[in-house]
């Protein structure tokens, strides 16, 4: 068969060379052209710190306008200006100090660095605290009056629009600076969780099958949960989520602490529940949140249908959470090297156009990437778009395995969602919603998926293949909603003034994945060391973030089937929201782009689209069943 860009047979030298290349783990070995370059920022600590001092010595300036903005139309827009000079300075600097912390949590001067950026960004926070409660004093006919007499204040229109939206929910100048102040404390929670369990945390060791012996690090956990062999795999979630459970104590007291920061917001704020001032910020409607986890829940039966296809793909009795990462066919293990990734994903994309891909190519080939894990870095995978003169950054944890491929098309969505927003719109509208972000990584995901499966006649690797896909929809769609189901938990016993110990959070854990996976049914058994993995989710410290994964994945499933039939409104219409930023609301953006996300409809085309693919998975079973009879 004739096999597309960087897919590989599985060989005992691929595999070996991949987990060489990912077990260097001293960053000073790795090749400059596999780090991200972050002097384009600044050239050095030296200049970055004059900028700092400068912007320090700038904040005061916007103190001039108290009291005045009102006066007229040129006052107003000569604040928002400022402060929208001073914002754009201030996430450059704070990039750059936190980038550089990524590279090593464990280093001290860009912890400090970061926290200094904390330290003013509260102060400046608190400096702009009148400019809220002053803009609510003036009526939305006297802001329509002013936006027409200076058109330039037009950029500012959907802000402007969005503080008179939440006038109920924003306190006195006063009272806003109290809150502003608070931001001092507020990131303690995330910081220190980050710093724990990325730096300071004492991974486990496990000796495997062939006499290795592995230091279970995140990057570490994440390669060889995935190996072939089961007792190896179990091993490795044994030693991993054990560990974790020791320091329950100590990750409860954390996520504790970061619920209790959300209560303070929704009380300050004056919302009625941690969820709702959290969706209130970008105007999602609650009804998504309830209808995605509702809807998840109904729908157990189909997720029960892809682990018992699991069961069946991996020959074992009885399956269990460690076999969720196994390969499915064992004679085919989709390896790539960085190098065949990047060709695999560019090709992919063409069908976004040469435009897109010149800048995805740009990226690739210009430090815009830190590709492989090394001691001390940051765990998992981001994309940050926030210095706006610049271009956006990623930061992988390369595991040279098909996941890891995936994870960079994924990144790369979002690159390219913040250069087209960057590229298009005025900062003032850059920031665009997580609601909307994920929608154009997934998509990338499902083009690259698309791809493959397009290229690919062989059975063996098409089963390997779609099942990769269905873990991509029970890793997004279910998985991610079960988290949420268990952040919305957490949350719901703090407001009724209840504690949260490390030990009730393994119980409440525990009791949402033995539901999600039917261990009570025995689909998939959950063993008792899993229900620690809660202190293994960085994202619970992000204020109801994962329950977008799962919208978004079925948002960009609408989408991009369309752009892969070939419809050419629909990729300019995708296009057009990737350049959108924040310009309007996610769910009237996403509108349209062609998706109504108040509706269960795309939810429902993807539980389809996941059974279409276990059809062929079973039929392609079928027949090689048939084949061995005769």
């Amino acid at each position: 068969m004739e096999l597309p860009l960087g897919y590989k047979l599985n060989s005992e030298e691929l595999l070996n060379s991949n987990l060489s290349a990912v077990s260097e783990r001293e960053r000073t070995k790795i090749a400059d052209t596999y780090k991200w370059n972050l002097a384009d920022i600044y050239l050095n600590d030296e200049v970055w710190k004059s900028h700092k001092d400068k912007l320090v010595t700038e904040l005061p300036s916007v103190e001039q306008f108290r009291g005045k903005l009102s006066d007229s139309p040129q006052v107003l827009l000569e604040c928002l200006e400022l402060i929208s000079r001073l914002s754009k300075e201030y996430a450059r600097l704070y990039c750059y100090a936190s980038m550089h912390s990524d590279q090593d949590t464990r280093e001290a001067k860009y912890l400090g660095m970061v926290q200094d950026m904390g330290h003013i960004g509260s102060d400046f926070s608190a400096k702009i605290a009148f400019v809220q409660p002053e803009i609510l004093k003036m009526a939305g006919s006297v802001i329509d009056s002013f936006i027409k007499d200076e058109p330039k204040l037009g950029i500012y229109r959907h802000n402007l629009d969005d503080i008179l939206r939440r006038k109920e929910h924003t306190g006195t100048e006063r009272e806003e600076k109290i809150i502003a102040d608070a931001s001092l404390m507020a990131d303690a929670p995330n910081s220190i969780y980050n710093i724990f369990s990325d730096a300071d945390f004492p991974f486990a060791e496990v000796t495997l099958s062939d006499g290795k012996i592995v230091k279970l690090d995140k990057a570490a956990f994440g390669l060889y949960r995935a190996v072939s062999n089961r007792e190896d795999r179990k091993k490795v979630f044994g030693a991993y989520f054990n560990k974790l459970n020791d320091y329950r104590r100590t990750f409860g007291a954390q996520l504790y602490s970061e619920v209790k920061k959300n209560l303070f917001y929704m009380k300050a704020r004056r919302y009625e529940t941690c969820l709702q001032r959290a969706l209130d910020s970008s105007n999602i409607p609650l009804e998504v949140f309830h209808s995605l986890i509702d809807n998840v829940n109904a729908n157990l039966a189909t997720f029960h249908r892809y682990l018992n296809l699991r069961k069946r793909m991996l020959g074992v009795t009885q399956l269990h959470y460690y076999d969720l990462y196994a390969p499915l066919v064992n004679e085919v293990d989709l390896d790539y090297s960085f190098e065949d990734s990047q060709r695999t994903v560019l090709v992919s994309l063409t069908p976004l156009g040469d435009e897109y891909m010149a800048v995805v190519s740009k990226g690739l080939n210009e430090q815009w990437v830190d590709v492989y894990p090394t001691e001390g870095k940051r765990s998992g995978a981001y994309s940050n778009g926030a210095i706006y003169d610049l271009h956006p950054y990623i930061l992988l944890n390369y595991n040279g395995k098909y996941e890891d491929m995936r994870t960079l098309a994924h990144e790369l969505g979002h690159t390219m969602h913040s250069y087209l927003t960057n590229k298009t719109q005025p900062y003032a509208t850059s920031g665009y919603s997580i609601f909307v972000a994920e929608v154009a990584s997934t998509f990338n995901e499902d083009l690259l998926m698309g791809y493959m499966l397009k290229n690919i006649k062989d059975d063996d690797v098409r089963l390997s293949l779609l099942g990769n896909y269905l873990d991509g929809i029970r890793g997004t769609a279910f998985r991610q909603t079960q988290f949420s189901e268990f952040e919305l938990k957490i949350h719901e016993l703090a407001e009724r003034g209840e504690s949260l110990t490390g030990d009730l959070l393994n119980t409440l854990y525990d009791a949402i994945i033995k539901k999600y996976y039917g261990h009570d049914k025995g689909i998939c058994i959950i063993d008792d060391e899993a229900k620690a993995e809660w202190a293994n989710v960085p994202h619970f410290y992000y204020n109801f973030y994962v329950y977008q994964y799962a919208t978004s994945f079925t948002a960009s499933a609408a989408l991009s089937e369309q752009v892969l039939a070939g419809d050419r409104l629909a990729l300019k219409r995708f296009l057009d929201l990737l350049s959108a930023g924040g310009s309007d609301y996610p769910i009237n953006l996403l509108k349209r782009a062609g998706v109504d996300m108040t509706t269960s409809l795309p939810f429902e085309l993807t539980m389809k689209k996941m059974n279409r693919v276990m059809d062929e998975m079973e039929k392609i079973l079928d027949k090689e069943v048939e084949l061995e009879k005769k």
